[in-house]
């Protein structure tokens, strides 16, 4: 939803009707786009939020709650000496430009009451705040270069200049037309109206002409209507096409009505944008980490390959040892009977530039090198395996999460047991581990009995090692990454649907929940056991049995 002239609008007369005579009792500065400021007026307490980025710029009161950051920036320990104390006597826009002035009556040093202005521009990239006094001289401002302009200190605060014609000084369809025909070239209708009239963004106007039927002269009248209902409180947020639009509610019983929300509508965009980007953040290590390991794995069967001619290398050594009295120096290869293999001829690629003894002697040497390296590297190929797995783990509870509680879940367990392995020194280690809470764990009820499954491997290791008692039952995956699964027996029988249901569930936690046939092992807790040094989320168990679901 754009937050345009008309919603602006709307959010000021909201804000005029229930934080006049508010006084500020708090201010922070959550991020560098963000500024709060704490309410009260009459009893209650109101946050007004303002928000200067681009993709989500807005004015409105809000609910939900933003980290204080422990170091205050310049601009908000500037905003906290003018404005702590104060009360707020006035919010105003400017025609429909996404401009807000905000009005304090304070106190100076002298204890004289004063007046100071706090201008609020919501232009995309453009967005400032800034803080001036009675004679709109400016104090201070969270951006200096604002719309082409210098927002300096002690410069008197102008207006951006817009050349787009107002709308509320349009009181015929007449004049409406004559703005409209000023523009001749061939765009669509809607970006014509845009462009033309201040305030008005194309979504609007789209959902206007449609709901019009494209009758312009309807469509004026409708959007002189929706102006003309501002004061009335008797408009509403509806959804069209994938987006939200300003249009008539038929009643005015909730007075923040489309201040909260454009709250909720803003904070939900915040937050699945913060979701993706810390989502695909981590998944890029994850998967530099598998790259890495995928490559290393290669390289261990590569060599494992070569490995797999030591013996071919140990036959020559003997055959030549055996045979030097036939062999002569200067020789490029040597034909002789092979007595492991019913003595066939083989024949034997010889270094002429040394003697037939140094050439068997080179290759039992390289038969011995060949042979050290085949159980280093088979041991490695064992630790890379089990670390490729873990990853593919990681990678997959990366796509099942749903939350940014599960994302910074994951991102504890990479930077102890990843990315800190690895040798990134970027990552600070903490001293402490993250408790899991039971909230955080999927909850259902199959036959009256609870079913918890974990989320991720963190969730995984304190649900099935911590929360779970002996007696309950553990469910997972054969051989395919998926969460684990505890049924929760409380001393009583389980029979075997709930059993089988369970087993489902299991299955539709795990990698092969698109598949239509999953084994899926189960068994009692006590039976699961984790090994020393193993990663987070990886158990051995036994005594188990499988279902195929």
């Amino acid at each position: 939803m754009a937050f345009d002239g008309i919603v602006t609008k709307c959010i000021v007369s909201e804000l005029n009707k229930s934080i006049i005579n508010s006084k500020v009792n708090k201010i922070f500065e959550p991020t560098k786009n963000d500024l709060m400021l704490g309410l009260y007026n009459s009893g209650i307490n109101y946050c007004l939020h303002v928000c200067i980025n681009p993709s989500t710029c807005r004015l409105n009161l809000t609910t939900h709650s933003k980290p204080n950051p422990m170091n205050a920036p310049n601009f908000c320990m500037l905003l906290r000496k003018h404005l702590i104390g104060a009360r707020i006597i006035s919010i105003s826009s400017f025609d429909l430009d996404r401009i807000v002035e905000i009005n304090f009556e304070c106190y100076n040093e002298l204890n004289d009451k004063i007046t100071k202005k706090l201008y609020i521009e919501i232009i995309g990239s453009c967005s400032n705040i800034i803080l001036t006094n009675n004679n709109n001289v400016i104090i201070d401002a969270i951006k200096h270069i604002s719309c082409n302009r210098e927002i300096m200190p002690a410069r008197v605060y102008e207006l951006p200049t817009n050349t787009k014609n107002s709308i509320l000084n349009i009181n015929s369809f007449d004049e409406f037309n004559l703005c409209l025909s000023s523009i001749t070239t061939n765009e669509p209708l809607d970006k014509k109206i845009s462009d033309s009239f201040n305030g008005l963004c194309r979504p609007f106007i789209q959902y206007v002409l449609e709901n019009n039927n494209n009758n312009l002269k309807a469509s004026f009248e409708f959007i002189k209507n929706i102006i003309s209902g501002i004061e009335t409180n008797s408009l509403t947020c509806i959804k069209t096409n994938n987006d939200y639009v300003i249009d008539f509610s038929g009643t005015n019983d909730e007075p923040l009505k489309i201040n909260f929300f454009i709250d909720d509508y803003y904070y939900n965009k915040e937050t699945d944008n913060s979701f993706k980007s810390f989502r695909n953040d981590i998944l890029k290590v994850v998967l530099s980490a598998l790259k890495k390991s995928t490559k290393k794995l290669d390289n261990i069967n590569n060599k494992l390959n070569e490995c797999s001619k030591m013996n071919e290398y140990k036959v020559y050594g003997e055959l030549i040892t055996s045979n030097l009295y036939r062999l002569k120096d200067n020789t490029e290869s040597a034909t002789l009977e092979n007595y492991y293999d019913n003595n066939s001829p083989i024949t034997i690629p010889m270094d002429k530039s040394i003697s037939p003894n140094k050439n068997a002697e080179k290759y039992f040497k390289k038969y011995n090198k060949l042979k050290n390296t085949l159980e280093i590297v088979s041991i490695q190929k064992k630790e890379t395996e089990k670390e490729l797995n873990y990853i593919e783990s990681i990678v997959f509870s990366i796509e099942n999460a749903r939350s940014i509680h599960d994302l910074e879940d994951i991102f504890d367990e990479i930077s102890e047991n990843l990315i800190t392995s690895k040798g990134n020194k970027n990552v600070k280690q903490k001293n402490g581990k993250k408790e899991t809470s039971k909230d955080n764990l999927l909850k259902y009820e199959i036959n009256e009995f609870t079913v918890l499954v974990g989320k991720n491997n963190r969730q995984n290791d304190e649900l099935t090692l911590k929360i779970a008692s002996k007696e309950d039952y553990w469910f997972h995956t054969q051989g395919i990454h998926g969460s684990h699964v505890i049924l929760r027996t409380e001393g009583k029988e389980v029979d075997e649907n709930t059993i089988f249901q369970c087993a489902k569930l299991a299955a539709k936690h795990s990698k092969a929940k698109l598949s239509s046939n999953v084994p899926v092992d189960y068994c009692l807790i006590k039976f699961v056991k984790k090994p020393n040094s193993a990663k987070p989320g990886m158990v051995v168990y036994t005594n188990y049995k499988t279902l195929y679901v």
